[in-house]
């Protein structure tokens, strides 16, 4: 469960660092401009630790769902070869997918002025700044959000189909409370990682005469209240965490 939490950790501290120094020079100093390169780039590695994320909660999911169904072999599953294992095939498959996306929107002409939407690149974003056909890179776009995403959301609510068949089967109703208390924090992240994400995409899918306040503000929920929520959810309700927490303060006021 710890690797995990540490996977998820490191993508939160990823996806800020990769979406913060735009955002600062926008807010901070008015500097609008980025190269297309630089958008490029930026776009890349958002894209990858969002995608990176999305299967780390899966793989938490999987955690979860050994630890309730099978508690005595928990150990004997995810040992730490296995654990190596998902953390190089979720950090590959990021990778993989998201690479040719940025010499697909490279070899495509833009306008000589462009307005992105937001104060850093996304891939729907800069991709309705072209003048060329765009059509190639939208369907590899919506290829790669199917084979992510889409997946991992399917397997997401699989998982824990199986894990409410399993904690239905206990007897005791202390134990059924239990088990289903285990899983709440990650529910908690399921749902502030998804939720902004499905907003989002209706925003950029219905809302092409809403505000583009509503656009701004629902971007920055997709990328910043994951990151900054993960953390706080995990620490209150993840018990060791919360008494690490509270002895490195006791410790401070000595």
């Amino acid at each position: 469960m710890y690797y995990f939490l540490s996977m998820l950790a490191f993508t939160d501290l990823g996806l800020s660092t990769t979406t913060l120094p735009t955002m600062f020079r926008v807010f901070w100093f008015h500097a609008r401009e980025i190269s297309l390169d630089g958008c490029l780039v930026q776009m890349y590695f958002i894209h990858v630790f969002s995608i990176i994320e999305s299967a780390v909660l899966l793989a938490m999911a999987f955690d979860r769902l050994v630890a309730i169904r099978a508690p005595l072999r928990y150990a004997a599953i995810l040992t730490n070869d296995v654990i190596i294992g998902i953390a190089l095939a979720i950090t590959g498959r990021a990778l993989a997918l998201v690479f040719p996306a940025s010499f697909l929107l490279k070899r495509l002409q833009y306008r000589p002025v462009n307005i992105l939407s937001y104060p850093f690149c996304l891939h729907q974003d800069l991709i309705k700044t072209t003048v060329s056909s765009r059509r190639v890179s939208s369907i590899y776009g919506l290829v790669v959000v199917i084979c992510s995403m889409g997946l991992d959301s399917v397997l997401l609510l699989l998982s824990y189909i199986l894990i409410l068949g399993t904690v239905l089967s206990i007897a005791s109703r202390s134990e059924r409370v239990k088990a289903l208390n285990t899983c709440i924090s990650h529910i908690c992240a399921v749902l502030t990682f998804y939720t902004p994400m499905i907003g989002l995409s209706m925003i950029h899918r219905y809302g092409q005469n809403a505000s583009p306040f509503v656009h701004v503000f629902m971007a920055n929920v997709y990328l910043l209240v994951p990151p900054l929520m993960n953390p706080i959810v995990y620490s209150v309700k993840t018990k060791q965490i919360r008494d690490r927490i509270l002895k490195k303060f006791n410790q401070q006021k000595v």
